[in-house]
């Protein structure tokens, strides 16, 4: 089945009992046992697992092309969990450019625990290939990255991952299932913060992690979250799958909508670069075009006169918002090295722009009277 087929279909099967189209939500922390000792509902404890955790995770599955998925209660916790199926000692390649918190996450909490990490240029393979390790056992890759939107060649990254008996790990929230499919580059992993684009409308927190392999390192990963108990509760479950029946349309229309905002801020006498890889100008367009079937929502721009202007853009906008997270409905606006803080390197002068679904006309003017 195709994307939009599957988006509505898997795992949203109507309910058995009284035959309701809409997936009813399973609050019961706990299910009986039958007289036996045995659970003829396959239940036990929802920390463990839910009805509506279960069927999100199939549809998760089916979206990436996976054989499994574990759900989480943030993509925070997706990600710990895969660092957390390390060995102390193993090795870690990160991007340069990836979500401050995932780096914040291993150089303040699994670095102390034993991991070991080497941050590289994601978008240079030879630099990939110079910090391989003996120890190295995960790269990570963030494509578009956050904020810079540098992109990556997954089907060149998860190669040498293969060759280093490593695993390769994408976090693939910006582009979507829809917009991108790192499995079927090569990866072993891909990891979404379903907070984003798949939850679409600001009212969810979530993560996941898709496997290509039911294999041993994912079940460690299970692991984590059955016995960590990070899992996402059943309401946030039973939103995520309302929310991802609609998830090709509103990342065709995210696409389409950042595309027209990009080329119009492109042309802008105001601003020193724009990053987004529709643009035929960004550095990594041809790898984009290649491995990415939309260039989605999420866009980055530069604006002269550093960060004090940057600041004033941002304070004069009046139908975007001023606000962390992306993905949702409304356009998002942000001056990003101030919300990262002391450790950051995002350039000072950057605002990052998540683009919604208003009309685009009106996003270009109230961009165009912010900058004037």
């Amino acid at each position: 089945m195709r994307i939009e087929t599957l988006a509505i279909h898997a795992g949203q099967s109507p309910d058995p009992a009284t035959g309701a189209v809409t997936p009813p939500i399973h609050l019961s922390t706990t299910f009986e046992r039958a007289a036996d000792g045995s659970y003829p509902g396959g239940y036990v404890y929802t920390r463990t697992e839910n009805p509506n955790r279960a069927a999100l995770e199939q549809c998760l599955t089916a979206l990436e092309g996976g054989a499994m998925a574990a759900a989480f209660s943030s993509g925070m916790a997706a990600i710990a969990a895969v660092f957390q199926a390390l060995t102390p000692g193993d090795h870690i390649l990160f991007p340069d450019d990836a979500y401050f918190g995932a780096g914040r996450l291993l150089r303040e909490l699994m670095a102390p625990w034993g991991l070991t990490y080497s941050v590289v240029n994601m978008a240079d393979l030879d630099a990939v290939y110079a910090a391989v390790r003996p120890q190295t056992r995960l790269i990570w890759v963030e494509t578009p990255s956050n904020p810079l939107l540098k992109i990556t060649d997954i089907a060149g990254v998860a190669e040498i991952a293969r060759k280093a008996g490593a695993r390769c790990a994408v976090d693939n929230t910006w582009p979507s299932p829809v917009g991108q499919q790192p499995l079927a580059l090569g990866a072993d992993l891909v990891m979404h913060a379903t907070t984003k684009y798949l939850g679409g409308h600001s009212d969810l927190l979530g993560g996941v992690i898709v496997a290509r392999a039911a294999d041993e390192f994912f079940e460690r990963i299970r692991l984590v979250q059955t016995i960590g108990g990070a899992a996402p509760s059943p309401f946030d479950c039973w939103l995520l799958m309302r929310s991802i029946r609609t998830l090709p349309h509103r990342m065709r229309a995210h696409s389409q909508n950042a595309q027209r905002v990009a080329e119009f801020l492109a042309d802008h006498p105001a601003i020193e670069r724009v990053h987004y890889p529709g643009l035929p100008t960004h550095s990594g367009y041809d790898i984009a075009q290649r491995q990415m079937s939309l260039p989605g929502g999420m866009l980055s721009i530069q604006v002269h006169g550093g960060a004090e202007e940057a600041m004033r853009v941002a304070g004069r906008v009046q139908i975007f918002t001023r606000a962390t997270s992306l993905g949702g409905v409304e356009s998002l606006i942000e001056h990003r090295a101030s919300v990262e803080g002391v450790h950051t390197t995002t350039p000072p002068n950057l605002l990052r722009i998540s683009v919604g679904l208003e009309h685009p006309d009106d996003l270009i003017d109230d961009l165009a009277k912010a900058l004037s």
